[in-house]
């Protein structure tokens, strides 16, 4: 039984700009200052986030035309490399990149939830995100219609807060109040390459989610066209806003009040007004709430391309009936969510080093299989090709080849785990392929 085609450039694109807008914006600014405390420098490594984004979604462009079906990345790793990395792609989305993704954001949105109870304890946060996780999933498996709709409220919804504090920061802005000084002249790194790298970790985590438009091409009208469109417009809207947020939280913060706080948004618009920082923490939940409805939908259709391959569980390719949704693949996912939930509580800044480090690795690696394409399918039809090939696409690559080494070296504790899950998925592979 196929998936249904409703998926429109609009709804795409909207899936593009909610997968990356979550709570990253939010939360990670603080992790930013700590490692380059400087307001050029700051806005440099957002700017850098942005060229890698772009670089891939114009590389991603080309893949996302020569294989419109569902799966994204899985299909281009895969048929750039083989049934085993492909396989390795989807175990890690299985057990790192998506489940611990989800983990965070449910996290992220119960820490949120206490502006409501601020002595909630540390079972009830726990509780508040599983309810979250599996109400959300049990929603998304109603159909794609239904999913296209929430993605749709939600990201607006996001959009028009982030707006809101940009016309705060700007129009607020008082030099005698905030001190900015874009000068490179002091709070400099020694090893700059080093910081900007370390930096990038909560860039990436906050850019990273481009490409789930790519997980639902199979559902989508016109895929080939629409697809790579969605992703290249959703990092335009997302970088856009991302900078311009930036500069709203500088322009109503000090640097070392934006290194020391979780909830910079927050803090920012409290300046202004009393009520302000509750006000955005509610923003903030919603959209977090947002991300994770999006997360729920994207990364199975992954696990039911793979099944559909025969190289992962067969039942994880079933699809229901009457939702035409794959259903199976959606539990086995909450199900492993819930778990990393469970054993990473409270861990949000461990976990995202953990994600970003083995997505952006394998990220690199599917940017480098239009390489790989260009010679083994030279007369393919490609309705797009990637811009500035082939300097746009390496320079995606290198990037993020460099940005996964820089944390290996710099966060091993977060880093190794993920590899040992790798090597782990290596022999699951032989096994399943035995049977």
């Amino acid at each position: 039984m196929k998936l249904q085609q409703k998926l429109t450039l609009t709804g795409l694109t909207m899936i593009a700009v909610g997968s990356c807008i979550g709570s990253g914006i939010f939360v990670t600014p603080a992790q930013i200052v700590s490692a380059v405390p400087n307001a050029t420098l700051v806005l440099a490594v957002w700017a850098l986030g942005g060229v890698i984004a772009l670089t891939g979604a114009l590389t991603f462009s080309e893949l996302g035309g020569l294989f419109p079906k569902s799966g994204g990345v899985y299909v281009y790793i895969r048929e750039a490399y083989g049934d085993l990395a492909g396989f390795l792609y989807g175990w890690v989305i299985l057990l790192v990149i998506n489940t611990g993704a989800l983990a965070g954001l449910c996290v992220a949105f119960a820490e949120y939830m206490k502006i409501f109870s601020p002595d909630m304890s540390e079972n009830t946060k726990t509780a508040i995100a599983a309810v979250t996780m599996l109400g959300l999933t049990g929603f998304n498996m109603l159909g794609v219609n239904v999913s296209q709709g929430l993605a749709n409220f939600f990201t607006g919804l996001k959009l028009l807060s982030i707006g809101g504090i940009i016309i705060a920061g700007f129009w607020y802005f008082d030099p005698a109040k905030v001190n900015l000084d874009f000068s490179l002249a002091e709070n400099v790194p020694d090893n700059l390459a080093s910081a900007m790298l370390v930096g990038l970790i909560g860039v990436l985590f906050s850019v990273g989610g481009w490409h789930h438009a790519s997980y639902v091409a199979g559902e989508a009208k016109d895929a080939s066209r629409t697809v790579p469109r969605a992703m290249f417009l959703g990092v335009l809207v997302v970088m856009t806003m991302y900078l311009l947020v930036n500069l709203a939280y500088m322009f109503l913060l000090p640097l070392d009040v934006i290194a020391g706080t979780p909830r910079v948004a927050g803090d920012a618009v409290a300046t202004l007004v009393p009520w302000g920082g509750k006000a955005v923490a509610v923003a903030i939940a919603l959209s977090i709430f947002g991300t994770i409805s999006i997360y729920t939908m994207s990364a199975p259709r992954i696990y039911f391309a793979m099944a559909e391959d025969g190289i992962f569980f067969k039942q994880l390719a079933w699809v229901h009936p009457r939702w035409r949704t794959p259903v199976v693949a959606m539990l086995v996912q909450v199900v492993w969510a819930l778990a990393v939930l469970l054993f990473f509580r409270g861990l949000f800044d461990e976990i995202i080093t953990f994600v970003t480090f083995m997505d952006i690795a394998f990220m690199g690696l599917a940017g480098a299989a239009v390489f790989v394409f260009r010679k083994k399918m030279r007369e393919a039809e490609r309705p797009i090709r990637a811009w500035g090939y082939p300097v746009v696409p390496l320079i995606f690559v290198i990037i993020s080849a460099a940005f996964a080494a820089n944390t290996l070296l710099e966060r091993p504790s977060q880093a190794l785990p993920g590899l040992g899950l790798l090597a782990l998925g290596v022999g699951v592979f032989f096994i399943l392929k035995k049977r």
